[in-house]
């Protein structure tokens, strides 16, 4: 009975009995084998094999040796000798010079006295562009430069001569940022997409020597040079090698043609001869006939070909490159109906099916709203007004560029109805009806359009009809456009122009500036800026208006010793910018990075740096646009302000009617003025009526970068405006004011409230 109940009171642990023995079974039996495996060797009759590189040694058992059993990697900490100077590493200005990456392609076109004015300038306005750096070598001394393009001039006419110094040029200016080398003649037209894309699928690490391989005259069957009229293309790797025998191959190497010379002296000394296919890649070539009709030209040879020789006049040069653009346009127009083909068919195999294909197809599905504030609004208009004009206008005059594209988006529209429907079909446009067109920034500029319409049939009926047509004009390929290196190391001179009705925020900007710039040892300066009206400049020795101002600056500048704070008086009853620019603009040198700030700015780093970097000597000037926080006293309503970093931007907007902040270099302002100065003469009294915004915007060539910028806000403050300004002025200033109260529900709401306490 015992024997029982304790078989009963153990049958439900014996699974896991089982399993632990079986488990410790199979451990202990996979561990003889092991090392009985382990014990075993393959002999051989020679010697043992040596151990492997990196690998600890072996002792007789075949374990590692003595000091290899608990090996660990140590740290190495860094150390400095204190009894050497230190020694400051310089650094590169890009990371692709430190990092050793080069350019992919330069290109050099060998022309003549004889059409520098003619050849030349076709190869510039045809292919040029295309190409990211290009030159021209020429044999004259003082050689008259054709608009937009780069001359080398030699001083010898000599075509040995002229081949020896180019090759000479490009390896001690080029030779070191490029991987590629493209010579061509400028009798030569060259694809430059196909010649681009061939240097894509070729490694820079062999000596390349490309072209159209010829035979020399009465040399080595097995030689060959690439001719020179077909252009040719040589690796980086090879110009090194053969920059040391050039010499060498003017003093020994005789030959008229250059091409032959250089194909010769690569030849004889570095024992590379000229090939057409390299690679996998053909460099296909065109020999053009007298009397060519291009325009009917389908040979594959042809169509195919990277360069074409000869063209023998500028017309020519132009006809190729006008033939070659449509045969490179039919192949892109063919890809995209391919790659279209190809969505259709992908995407009835999807979960959506048919239904999931957008349109056009290939472009990226409109944008779906989440609420109704993200709803973009389409703008209405017709072929000569626009009902949503920048000035925000109900109705403006459709003109410049928008007329443009409103004349192009019809005639569009109708030329792919015909398209469509012909030969049943023609349509000539009567009017346009309605148009509305709106930017998606997901996909481009969408347009609806009613067009009243008339087709005619084949048999010469004709009928009037409206049709509404949809179009969309994607967004292009995104380029990089290239700035010039600017770098956040410049000191920035601040300018604070100030009135009497300012005194009351001067102490809050001077804390914050002391603050964030002179606490932080930040590159900045300060420049006040007294604004004195004619009453107050007489009574300056009894009273001055400004002597707290000034007190506050003396304790600055006793509390950082190093700090200079300099002012500048000014009496004046009407305190144009422009004027007082001028003043503030003689009294600087010419590479100052000024900062026109306001009373109400709060001064910070993050903004000094933005402003550094978005404003570029001869190039861009940077044009803020402050957050202008709204009135507590209607927002809030008596109870407490939001105070979490997190929603600082929440209640206020940022204010588009004001040019108070600008960053701009005085050379730029200096000489943006000097044409202002020359269209007004001497009516002085335009200045009032301008701002520094409008003196680069219409006399300057500059970038205007005028963008939101979160760094700078702005408390609530009803600014005073002077009447005595323009009109335009004094009804932005008001415009400010206003918008700067409240948003449209906060106003409604203490509308609201009022009415709500006069009913009571």
């Amino acid at each position: 009975m015992r024997l029982g109940a304790f078989l009963s009171a153990l049958r439900p642990a014996l699974p896991l009995l089982l399993g632990l023995s079986l488990g410790c079974s199979l451990s202990l039996l996979r561990a003889s084998w092991s090392h009985s495996a382990a014990e075993e060797r393959c002999l051989a009759p020679g010697p043992p094999a040596p151990p492997a590189r990196g690998a600890p040694p072996e002792t007789g058992e075949g374990r590692p040796g003595p000091g290899h059993e608990d090996f660990r990697p140590r740290i190495v900490p860094y150390y400095r000798d204190p009894n050497k100077p230190y020694k400051k590493v310089l650094r590169t200005r890009y990371i692709q010079t430190e990092l050793g990456f080069h350019e992919r392609l330069f290109v050099a076109v060998l022309t003549s006295k004889a059409t520098l004015n003619t050849l030349a300038v076709a190869v510039n306005k045809t292919v040029a562009h295309h190409f990211p750096r290009l030159l021209y070598f020429t044999g004259l001394r003082s050689a008259k430069v054709p608009h937009g393009m780069v001359l080398v001039a030699h001083g010898d006419e000599r075509p040995i001569w002229l081949m020896y110094e180019t090759m000479n040029y490009i390896h001690q200016h080029f030779g070191s940022d490029y991987d590629w080398f493209y010579i061509m003649q400028d009798d030569t037209y060259a694809q430059a997409e196909q010649v681009k894309a061939l240097v894509t699928h070729l490694s820079i690490n062999q000596d390349v020597y490309l072209g159209r391989a010829e035979e020399f005259i009465g040399g080595d069957e097995q030689a060959r040079y690439c001719h020179g009229g077909f252009g040719y293309l040589l690796s980086r790797s090879l110009l090194l090698k053969l920059h040391p025998h050039l010499d060498s191959c003017r003093n020994e190497i005789l030959s008229v043609r250059p091409d032959e010379w250089l194909g010769r002296c690569i030849i004889d000394f570095l024992g590379i001869t000229c090939v057409s296919q390299l690679q996998g890649q053909h460099y296909h070539t065109y020999e053009l006939a007298k009397n060519t009709e291009l325009e009917k030209e389908e040979e594959e040879e042809f169509q195919a070909a990277l360069a074409v020789h000869p063209v023998s006049d500028m017309t020519l040069m132009y006809r190729l490159h006008k033939q070659f653009s449509r045969i490179q346009l039919d192949r892109v127009y063919q890809e995209i109906q391919d790659l279209q083909m190809q969505i259709r068919n992908l995407t009835a195999l999807t979960p959506a099916g048919e239904a999931g294909v957008t349109w056009p197809v290939g472009i990226n599905a409109p944008f779906l709203p989440k609420s109704r504030f993200e709803v973009i609004s389409w703008d209405y208009f017709t072929e000569q007004h626009l009902f949503s004009c920048p000035d925000g206008s109900p109705k403006c005059e459709l003109s410049g560029a928008s007329k443009a594209d409103v004349s192009e988006i019809i005639e569009s529209a109708v030329e792919q109805l015909n398209r469509r429907y012909q030969p049943l079909l023609r349509f000539s446009k009567r009017q346009l009806l309605n148009g509305y067109r709106r930017f998606d920034p997901t996909r481009g500029m969408e347009y609806t359009l009613d067009l009243l319409l008339e087709a005619a049939t084949q048999k010469g009926h004709s009928h009037v009809l409206a049709k509404r047509v949809s179009l969309v004009r994607p967004l292009s390929k995104v380029e990089i456009i290239p700035m010039p290196y600017v770098t956040e190391a410049t000191r920035v001179q601040l300018v604070l122009p100030l009135t009497v009705q300012d005194l009351d925020f001067v102490a809050n900007f001077l804390d914050m500036f002391a603050m964030n710039t002179l606490d932080t040892h930040d590159n900045a300066l300060l420049t006040l800026l007294f604004i004195y009206h004619p009453y107050d400049a007489q009574r300056v020795g009894q009273v001055d208006v400004f002597a707290g101002v000034k007190a506050m600056v003396g304790e600055l500048e006793k509390r950082y010793a190093e700090v200079k704070i300099p002012w500048i008086s000014v009496k004046t009853e009407v305190p144009s910018q422009v004027k007082l620019m001028d003043i503030v603009s003689k009294k600087h040198p010419v590479d100052t990075l000024f900062f026109l700030a306001s009373v109400w700015t709060e001064i910070n780093m993050e903004f000094l740096n933005r402003c550094r970097m978005n404003t570029i000597s001869n190039w861009q000037v940077f044009f803020p646009v402050h957050f202008q926080e709204f009135n507590p006293a209607l927002v809030y309503r008596g109870e407490q302000t939001a105070s979490s970093n997190t929603d600082f931007l929440r209640d206020g907007h940022f204010d588009r009617h004001s040019f108070a902040e600008a960053c701009f270099y005085n050379s730029d302002y200096m000489t943006a003025r000097t044409k202002l100065a020359a269209d007004i003469l001497d009516r002085d009294e335009v200045l009032e009526s301008m701002e520094v915004f409008d003196v680069f915007l219409h006399y300057s060539g500059l970038h205007l970068f005028r963008a939101v910028e979160p760094g700078l806000v702005q408390k609530y403050t009803l600014r005073s405006c002077n009447p005595r300004l323009s009109e335009e002025l004094y009804h932005r200033c008001v415009l400010s004011n206003l918008e700067g109260l409240g948003s449209r529900s906060h106003l409604a709401m203490a509308l609201f409230e009022q009415e709500q306490a006069n009913s009571t």
